[in-house]
């Protein structure tokens, strides 16, 4: 599978990832040929929460302060608790996840992500799924919220928990290879 071959993909994500969220739509991304650059707040690693421990940890290719979404095909938000929060914190952040929004390059939210989306101002009016937790706080900024598997609607791919990894990365794959 070779649909995303020439495309670079960022990884947007912080300290307090959910390990799972980051690392099968890595591989999927790899698999489909997808060059892929993980974008954080700070250089050096972040590490990966997994069953509410610290776990593994992944290089950081770029700082998010030194990244332009010109420089890239598409997104991927990760959840977990902390990592959101840190980023919807963030404003060069925040303005990373905009230019995607305003250029309408394909973006896939997974679990508690979306949270970054609602600092974003960018969920108004979108069919959109995530964690049930934040169900309430995407309602309140405007999202037409469903607790389905997956959701597309325009450019925005989200999806609900680590459970639903492989229909995620199916249709993000899908929708990054437009």
């Amino acid at each position: 599978m070779s649909n995303l071959k020439n495309k670079k993909v960022a990884i947007l994500a912080a300290d307090g990832y959910e390990q799972s969220e980051l690392e099968s739509p890595m591989k999927a991304l790899k698999d489909a040929g997808a060059q892929i650059e993980i974008v954080s707040l700070k250089s050096g690693e972040i590490k990966a929460m997994k069953d509410h421990q610290w776990s593994n940890s992944v290089n950081v290719d770029k700082i998010v302060s030194e990244s332009d979404c010109a420089d890239y095909d598409a997104l991927l938000l990760p959840g977990g608790v902390i990592n959101p929060d840190a980023l919807r914190g963030n404003e060069d952040a925040v303005n990373f996840v905009k230019g995607f929004f305003k250029a309408n390059k394909p973006v896939a939210a997974i679990c508690h992500a979306p949270q970054t989306l609602i600092n974003a101002e960018v969920v108004s009016g979108k069919k959109m799924t995530s964690y049930k937790s934040i169900s309430a706080d995407l309602k309140n900024a405007g999202a037409n919220w469903v607790d389905e598997e997956v959701v597309t609607d325009g450019n925005l791919t989200t999806s609900r928990s680590p459970e639903d990894l492989p229909a995620f990365n199916q249709r993000m794959i899908e929708e990054f290879s437009k």
